[in-house]
């Protein structure tokens, strides 16, 4: 029984280490997600600032002027161009954190820390595995392979002792 218990850890182990070595694959896809994305709304806001400029506005006069605008669907656009605007910062500054996280591991620490949910979840539909053949997809395997196996061992562990112990309490 002992030795079952044990293989199946040592299972566990591998399922996990080959899961964890995903991690900084995943972080990878998403950062080239995420790159095309602001990549796509520069140009969209650049679009925008060119047609503000060319009709003597700023980019801020020009929102304010199409919300303001009594005509619903001119009010929604200039709603869109603001939201455009701030989604473009928000993604831009998840961007320069994942470019100076410091390596696979650290992009997948920043990823965690701070996740733009809509373009995870795309990557996520999209994502392909990958055999890991860096340091850090090696290295994240790894620990995810230590962490199952190590846990499942003192699992185990402390399932032996209370069995252990139980025939003790019983004759007691």
């Amino acid at each position: 029984m002992f030795r079952v218990l044990r293989t199946l850890g040592l299972a566990l182990g591998v399922l996990a280490g080959i899961v964890g070595a995903q991690g900084p694959e995943f972080a990878q896809q998403y950062g080239q997600r995420l790159a095309g994305t602001v990549d796509e709304l520069r140009r969209v806001v650049a679009g925008f600032e060119a047609d503000a400029t060319a009709t003597g506005h700023t980019r801020d006069s020009a929102i304010a002027r199409l919300r303001g605008d009594p005509d619903a669907l001119v009010a929604r656009r200039g709603a869109a161009a603001r939201a455009n605007l701030d989604r473009l910062a928000g993604l831009t500054a998840r961007q320069a954190a994942l470019d100076t996280a410091g390596g696979p591991l650290g992009r997948l620490a920043a990823l965690i820390r701070d996740p733009d949910l809509g373009l995870a979840r795309a990557t996520y539909e999209d994502y392909r595995p990958a055999v890991p053949t860096t340091a850090d997809g090696l290295v994240a395997g790894f620990l995810g392979f230590l962490s199952a196996w190590a846990g499942w061992r003192l699992l185990c562990d402390l399932g032996r002792r209370l069995l252990r112990r139980r025939p003790n309490a019983v004759t007691a």
